[in-house]
């Protein structure tokens, strides 16, 4: 049985299964402040907040938003934030409420917004300045009751630096709305936390990912799901006290979230948080801090390598470098041992598992593969079309059943009943993902069953841009698919015929310019190409596989 296959390769120095967790999230935070209060949970560009300070400014905005917005257990509360003191300060107060954290990428505009803001059911949101606008609607409908107001420059001590972004340094913007509320507001400290009775079986998160009907669905995750995960990434990656996490990918998506942030954060370690990604930046604080851990998308390791300035810069401290989204190109992982002396250690997972269902055992560190299931994880392969178990070798879709794994699918009865199967009373996830395993039970990605692009680690899907750009009035119809891209791995392509009425007025860039007012950055067409017509099937369906396949050969 694949289910003990893998086990051979098991690391000896690692426990086999993990207890079930005894403590919440929150309760994380609340004993690594207990343990080291007067440590740096923080750095963000050069400001430290302790961890005692983490605690009190997560229990002042619990309290306000029990107090003032009404929050209580089972609310959903909407994150736009970037990575930032903000983000895990917002991330804990809500979860020590019992709300549902509901994290969203500070790229999405106004109509992605509007979407998260209708199918959760949040009435509150903490975001920061530069994104409020695109709350308008939802504010202006009744949708939304209050916003919390976050400005990034108020944890920067010198916002003047060359380090720091505008987006950043920005000042302090006065809103006038009784419905906004600035953050300074929220943090005052007349009000008393309460505690919240919490359970492991209590939901704690909602996140959401995309899918072959274009609308995001939401993903149902309990407090056991993020603790498993969170305690096997402290244990699989080795942290303690003493990490230093290098925080670069965002914390909104599950990797930051879980080995960037909550793992650093039960593990009693320190965040230096970098918002807006810069290999020039990151090599300075690999060094400043004697970062030991860097949770990152491969691109993220080519740019470092790359960066002229980093080829001067102590990089010795580090002890784990981690990834997963894309696999790692063989010789970009050669280059970081060459300058390094660590292996780089790839994993897999997903949204709906809260991150990781798969990881490169530190012993024997695989390219191109995506590891072995980690505690308590069962992973298998099925043909997708008889639902028969595979063996070794044999290509068939992933699924994946273990502790991590989602509720199922926020308010979306349907999407469950396609995404989960039962094998001998077992429940698992349909990944969507073709691949194979091993005679050693190490797992291999192939081809995907679900129609998606992979951008730098992002999932973009193609039925979602479609549906967005079906809305530019030139557009008569198209289909969205990848295109190679050396540094990305694959972009956004956007095949469009076009209305008479729009053929001699509308350029590529018109196209690519609309889509930025539209829809989240990484969504956006790259490439364009207009096309006088689309291959159809019998059935008149748009055969955008064909155009794939063209595309990739073209540039093969």
């Amino acid at each position: 049985m694949v289910q003990s296959r893998h086990l051979k390769q098991w690391p000896t120095h690692l426990p086999r299964k993990l207890e079930i967790p005894k403590r919440t999230v929150f309760q994380n935070l609340v004993e690594s402040a207990e343990r080291f209060p007067d440590k740096p949970a923080i750095v963000f560009y050069g400001t430290t907040v302790s961890y005692r300070d983490l605690l009190d400014q997560t229990r002042a905005l619990a309290s306000y938003l029990g107090t003032n917005c009404r929050v209580r257990k089972g609310d959903r509360v909407i994150l736009d934030l970037q990575s930032s003191p903000q983000f895990v300060i917002s991330y804990y107060a809500v979860l020590s409420l019992g709300g549902l954290v509901v994290p969203i990428s500070p790229m999405n505009v106004e109509d992605e917004i509007n979407h998260y803001c209708a199918d959760s059911g949040a009435r509150v949101v903490i975001a920061s300045q530069d994104v409020v606008e695109e709350f308008s609607a939802a504010i202006n409908q009744g949708i939304i009751d209050h916003l919390i107001v976050a400005t990034y420059s108020d944890y920067i001590k010198d916002a003047s630096s060359d380090e720091v972004p505008k987006v950043i340094s920005d000042h302090k913007i006065l809103w006038t709305s009784p419905k906004l509320i600035d953050w300074s507001q929220a943090q005052g400290k007349t009000n008393i936390f309460e505690k919240t009775d919490l359970n492991l079986t209590d939901l704690a998160a909602i996140l959401y990912t995309s899918g072959t009907t274009g609308k995001p669905k939401g993903c149902m995750h309990t407090q056991e799901a993020v603790m498993r995960n969170i305690e096997g990434a402290v244990i699989w990656e080795a942290m303690d006290a003493t990490s230093v996490l290098l925080s670069t990918a965002p914390l909104f998506h599950v990797t930051g979230m879980q080995h960037s942030m909550n793992a650093g954060i039960a593990a009693s370690g320190t965040l230096v948080i970098l918002p807006r990604w810069d290999p020039k930046i990151a090599g300075a604080l690999i060094e400043r801090y004697g970062c030991t851990h860097w949770a990152n998308v491969p691109t993220m390791v080519v740019d470092l390598l790359a960066e002229p300035s980093v080829k001067k810069r102590d990089l010795s401290s580090l002890k784990n470098v981690f990834g997963g989204g894309s696999s790692m190109p063989e010789a970009v992982a050669q280059k970081l041992f060459e300058r390094c002396g660590i292996r780089y250690m790839e994993g897999y997972g997903m949204t709906e598992t809260i991150s990781q269902t798969h990881m490169n055992p530190p012993h024997d560190l695989r390219k191109q593969c995506l590891g072995i299931p980690t505690f308590d994880t069962v992973a298998t392969v099925i043909n997708p079309d008889s639902m028969q178990e595979l063996g070794p070798n044999e290509n068939g879709e992933i699924i994946v059943s273990g502790p991590q794994l989602m509720l199922g699918y926020w308010e979306r009865e349907d999407a469950n009943n396609e995404s989960f199967i039962d094998i001998g009373g077992v429940r698992f996830f349909r990944t969507g993902d073709l691949g194979s395993f091993d005679e050693d039970g190490f797992f291999y990605i192939s081809d995907r069953i679900k129609r998606m692009i992979n951008a730098s680690g992002f999932k973009v899907w193609p039925a979602e841009v479609e549906a967005t750009l079906y809305k530019h009035p030139g557009v008569k119809e198209l289909a969205i698919i990848s295109s190679p891209d050396p540094r990305r791995g694959e972009t956004v392509k956007a095949m469009i015929v076009l209305n008479s009425s729009a053929e001699n007025n509308t350029s590529e860039e018109d196209i690519i310019s609309w889509s930025r007012n539209q829809m989240a950055s990484y969504k956006i067409p790259r490439l364009v190409q207009f096309v006088d017509e689309l291959p159809r099937s019998g059935s008149g369906k748009i055969q955008w596989r064909i155009l794939q396949e063209a595309e990739w050969k073209h540039h093969s």
